[in-house]
């Protein structure tokens, strides 16, 4: 039988589990007012999901909780802390197409997202092509196009909340796995596989993909969280392509999508080495997992690719692929279980948690500390029912 000293026992009154973003970010919100430790099983932080990130911020993306996330978010990732270091965010225009038969679904979008988003704009195919010339204008009916998308530099942003959680006294333990879970006398233990013990009345999980096997630990009823896999590959650009100036290009239906990578030179050039970033935006079912690419996914992607645009490389320089864990509702879950006092969920990000983190943090920080939601989120329309775990049950 093991025993575990005083000295190895750690008090803390949030104890956080799991250092991707979701972790990181609300534990650096709360850290501000509470004593708070993360654990993270890996020896990194962000091993899974967050470090495999698209990182894109996309105003337009989602249902309308993460699209009032997302905008919520903007000012802070604009306008981050001084711990932060470097800018975050780097213009990369959206262009989003319908291909023939589906422009009615395209303009529904339009109308839809327009209130959050009044900048983004429908164009004719002969403007898509402005902005993505590879595009093949005569196979599609018409364009979204969204010109203050961004992308995020996801180490920057995580290394700068991971600062920020230390300077305001946070500790961070990696390759701190927790083998067991109890709650007694007011208080959760943590035992964890390098053999100590952590305490708090407050557990936040924030597992990622391992959220609901952590939640099953605590006795909590299964929130349905599915992870699924996305694989993501880079291939060179053609030679003649400004990739430092090209937009995003996705399809509304998600059968591929299309990031620049570049650097730009004198007069607007790219210095050489342009790349294209590509998806088949596959979602396919998994159990948690250290996530490998699927090559019959890249093969489709590549016959998709072609087909809309002029795109000819097939050559794949690298892939990867990462985790997109969801509830039904595709919203994420964050609040104190209905049951299981003391633990709180901050699960289900989806592929949404780079650009909604900032907003979801505030957030987070606010329902642990039982006060109303920030009211620049709850002005774009949500509310603590659209992200408690109870409306799963």
């Amino acid at each position: 039988m093991t025993t575990t000293s005083d000295s190895d026992t750690h008090h803390a009154d949030v104890l956080v589990i799991g250092g991707g973003i979701g972790g990181v970010s609300l534990a650096y919100e709360l850290a501000g007012d509470h004593r708070v430790t993360l654990l993270e099983r890996e020896k990194t932080l962000a091993f899974h999901t967050t470090g495999r990130s698209a990182a894109l911020f996309l105003e337009t993306y989602g249902n309308n909780a993460i699209r009032a996330l997302t905008t919520a978010s903007r000012e802070f990732l604009e306008n981050p802390p001084e711990h932060f270091r470097s800018e975050l965010l780097a213009p990369r225009p959206l262009l989003q197409f319908a291909a023939t038969g589906r422009g009615d679904a395209l303009e529904a979008m339009y109308a839809d997202v327009s209130r959050l988003t009044p900048d983004a704009q429908l164009v004719s195919p002969a403007d898509a092509r402005t902005f993505f010339p590879p595009l093949r204008p005569e196979l599609i009916d018409c364009a979204l196009y969204e010109p203050h998308s961004m992308e995020v530099d996801v180490h920057a942003l995580h290394q700068g909340y991971v600062r920020g959680l230390r300077r305001r006294g946070g500790h961070v333990h990696t390759g701190t796995g927790v083998s067991a879970l109890r709650r007694t006398g007011g208080l959760w233990h943590a035992n964890s596989t390098d053999g100590s013990t952590h305490t708090a009345p407050i557990v936040v999980d924030a597992a990622g993909a391992w959220a609901d096997a952590l939640g099953a630990m605590a006795g909590a009823e299964p929130i349905g969280l599915v992870p699924m896999r996305r694989s993501v590959f880079m291939v060179a650009a053609p030679d003649n392509l400004d990739t430092a100036h090209l937009a995003t290009l996705s399809d509304i239906d998600e059968k591929f999508y299309i990031k620049p990578e570049g650097r730009s030179g004198a007069r607007g050039t790219t210095m050489g080495n342009g790349r294209l970033l590509c998806s088949p935006a596959d979602e396919t079912p998994t159990e948690p997992s250290d996530a490998r690419p699927d090559e019959l996914e890249i093969a489709r992607a590549f016959d998709d690719i072609g087909e809309a645009t002029t795109l000819t490389a097939r050559h794949v320089r690298s892939s990867w692929a990462g985790l997109r864990s969801f509830v039904p509702d595709r919203t994420p879950v964050v609040g104190f279980d209905p049951t299981v006092e003391g633990f709180f969920w901050c699960a289900g990000q989806g592929g949404y948690g780079i650009q909604t983190c900032a907003a979801l943090a505030r957030v987070g920080a606010a329902l642990v500390r039982r006060e109303p939601l920030p009211v620049d989120v709850a002005s774009r329309g949500l509310s603590e029912a659209d992200l408690t775990p109870h409306r799963l049950r």
